[in-house]
């Protein structure tokens, strides 16, 4: 029988580690995992807006420590829970690469996967922990086909039209396309969207840009849901917890309009059918 601490709707911190066979362990500093439902992460965000320099330090050093204790190779992500009163707890290890670690890559500028084939091969990490700074933010968006209006049940089914949105500080992850058929057997992430700026403000602005540009027609998915997200004030004060989600339903009532090309499109198409252009 184990008896656990209770930890009531907690911030969700994990760290990013990544350890050689040569004894070297570095962290690539953390990640904030707060917004989800039922325990699934939506949004994952690098750095932490909610954590000190100096609680970004002690958790940094924790995980490698942890690691270290185990002999651990590769990338991995020690995985915390922060109460109200800023005390952290260990969760878990997760010994493998997540999904979330494009975020990290954003904000240091590192290639995890690249280091993971190193390491394979038995060679040294190409960093030293003084070596590794961290600059701006990052958001990663997982794009899942669901219809939040109708409890987010999976939507699956042909994709009638897919647009990926690029520019600065954009990076899209995705193995979809126009015609592609998401099936129902599987996860339903199609695509991660991860955005990067300077600053907190900026990197919600771009989100939101980016979200507006990306399209996915034929099935349901969370973008507008985490439109909503990107406009809640508590969100954009960078201060939420793992019960963000539940504290407010509100966020699923939103209205999704067409675009005006495709409206225009559509009229275009009915005048032409018509005229029997």
């Amino acid at each position: 029988v184990f008896i656990e601490k209770c930890v009531v709707t907690p911030k969700h911190i994990e760290v990013q580690i990544i350890g050689d066979s040569h004894g070297d362990t570095v962290h690539l500093y953390e990640r904030d995992c707060s917004i989800q439902r039922r325990n699934q992460k939506l949004i994952e965000i690098a750095p932490s807006p909610q954590l000190t320099e100096a609680q970004r330090e002690y958790i940094g050093k924790l995980a490698v420590r942890a690691a270290k204790a185990v002999g651990y190779v590769n990338a991995g992500t020690v995985e915390f829970l922060l109460d109200a009163d800023n005390q952290f707890y260990f969760m878990e290890m997760n010994t493998r690469l997540q999904v979330e670690h494009t975020i990290t890559e954003q904000i240091t500028g590192i290639d995890i996967v690249q280091e993971q084939i190193r390491i394979a091969d038995g060679l040294p990490l190409q960093y030293k922990q003084e070596d590794i700074r961290h600059r701006g933010f990052a958001m990663e968006f997982r794009i899942n086909a669901e219809d939040p209006k109708n409890g987010f049940l999976p939507s699956f089914g042909r994709v009638t039209r897919y647009y990926a949105p690029g520019g600065p500080g954009v990076r899209t992850d995705a193995a979809m396309y126009t015609g592609y058929v998401i099936p129902p057997y599987f996860d339903s992430m199609c695509a991660k969207l991860t955005v990067w700026n300077l600053s907190w403000e900026s990197v919600i602005e771009r989100g939101r840009r980016a979200l507006d540009d990306m399209v996915v027609y034929g099935v349901k998915t969370t973008i507008p849901y985490y439109q909503e997200i990107l406009k809640n004030p508590e969100f954009r004060s960078g201060r939420f917890n793992t019960g963000f989600v539940e504290a407010h339903p509100e966020l699923i009532e939103y209205s999704v309009k067409p675009p005006p090309e495709l409206v225009a499109a559509t009229i275009s198409a009915a005048i032409a059918a018509h005229l029997g252009i």
